[in-house]
């Protein structure tokens, strides 16, 4: 008997083993021995239970997954809901020609009327005062008959023209900056947006597009052309200030 085994805290006599045997092992696993102290058992999962079940990602209201890239980044037209895609460059050139008809008719018209009116009037130069050989004398004549040959109707009808142009270009630049659209580009299904955000330049960002579509006529026009071979359908512009122009059909 022995009082200072913690194995056998009951006093209990241990089976001897018989000569030349090995004495019984306590159990290791299972159920223990009389007399054996209790050990923790972890539980035990049942074979073939998952240890832990993923948790399915949440999904926005509706079910439609969040969408990893802002609207109008590379790879986003063609996708549900998006624009079809990039504009095409004779969709592009199309716009531009209406848009030029719709700003560009009525001051052409002032224009011819204006220069009509100019020609029936001309007065021919007053040379007779000049000396001969005094070719400064003999160009103020000449310029002296025009300015007084010019009716002032034909000059009111070029400045009247001047500012329907310019009021007109205004008119395209507020309409593509507030819709992404002229109507032209309304006309031929296609939008100006922002790259980045998917969403019109407003009216600020439109006015420096517009200036610096004068980039694209350097180098034989060859900005306008860029369209054709681009990965974006851009011209030099849109590279400046960050646009696309997307399909909307």
């Amino acid at each position: 008997m022995s009082f200072g085994d913690p194995n056998n805290p009951y006093g209990q006599q241990q089976p001897q083993a018989p000569y030349g045997q090995q004495p019984p092992v306590p159990p290791q696993g299972g159920q223990p021995g009389y007399g054996y102290p209790q050990q923790p058992q972890a539980p035990q999962q049942p074979y073939g239970y998952p240890q832990q079940q993923a948790v399915p990602p949440q999904q926005p209201y509706g079910g439609y997954p969040q969408q990893g890239a802002p609207y109008g980044q590379p790879g986003m037209p063609g996708m549900p809901g998006m624009p079809m895609g990039y504009a095409s460059w004779g969709a592009r050139v199309g716009a531009l020609l209406v848009d030029g008809l719709i700003i560009a008719a009525v001051p052409i018209i002032l224009y011819i009327v204006a220069g009509v009116m100019a020609a029936s009037s001309t007065v021919s130069p007053d040379y007779s005062n000049c000396p001969t050989g005094d070719y400064t004398c003999m160009q103020n004549a000449a310029n002296d008959a025009v300015s007084s040959s010019t009716p002032v109707a034909a000059i009111i009808m070029i400045a009247l023209a001047w500012l329907i142009m310019v009021g007109g270009s205004f008119f395209l630049m507020a309409k593509e900056g507030s819709t992404g659209q002229t109507p032209g580009k309304k006309a031929l299904g296609i939008k100006v947006i922002k790259e980045t955000t998917g969403q019109p330049l407003g009216f600020g960002m439109t006015f420096v597009r517009y200036l610096c579509r004068y980039l694209n006529g350097l180098l034989c026009g060859i900005g306008w052309l860029w369209p054709l071979w681009d990965e974006k359908n851009q011209t030099f512009a849109d590279k400046i200030v960050g646009t696309v122009v997307v399909s909307v059909k």
